[in-house]
């Protein structure tokens, strides 16, 4: 993530943190209530150290489904998931999905081809049932990280960076859309 915020950060305030657990080096992450907590209290911190006109969360994998929750019981102007976790633990028949069709706000998904928590046939199915508006960045032979395997880089004549730029670019439209603010 500290690549996305030194990205994220040319167009406005970024705020980072991780959630107890990690800090802890415990790999069981706190139960779902827990984390919603913990994230608020990130909000409401960065919040009163950037008062801004609009607020967008942006997570990556657990981070972007923990927002969304979030999002349900706080005002936001937007959400990014960066590999958001559809299926537990891979398993297609576990999905996440009811938060997704409960938002009210507007979402950007960026999510890999070959991301197996988040097969893009079971995410376009929740998608057409979500009430808000989504919209869906397609990494083609990402992976749950959005890396791309250097094979398929060289045949494509492209770099990791330049992958990055393009979900960069679609990070600034759809912020550009949300806020209605052009890139500072």
């Amino acid at each position: 993530m500290q690549n996305w915020k030194r990205r994220l950060s040319e167009i406005g305030d970024v705020e980072t943190f991780d959630y107890a657990y990690m800090r802890e080096n415990r790999k069981r992450p706190d139960p779902l209530p827990k984390l919603i907590a913990a994230h608020r209290e990130a909000l409401s911190d960065a919040r009163k150290r950037h008062p801004a006109e609009s607020t967008v969360l942006i997570g990556k994998s657990m981070g972007g489904r923990v927002g969304c929750h979030l999002s349900l019981e706080e005002k936001v102007d937007g959400l990014i998931c960066l590999g958001y976790p559809l299926c537990a633990m891979g398993d297609r028949t576990k999905l996440r999905d009811e938060v997704l069709r409960a938002l009210n706000t507007p979402i950007l998904f960026v999510q890999g081809t070959r991301d197996p928590l988040c097969p893009l046939d079971l995410l376009d199915c929740v998608r057409t049932e979500m009430k808000t508006q989504n919209i869906l960045h397609v990494v083609e032979g990402g992976d749950h990280s959005l890396r791309v395997p250097k094979r398929q880089l060289q045949a494509s004549g492209e770099t990791q960076t330049d992958i990055d730029q393009q979900i960069f670019q679609s990070i600034t439209e759809f912020l550009s859309a949300v806020t209605g603010k052009q890139e500072r």
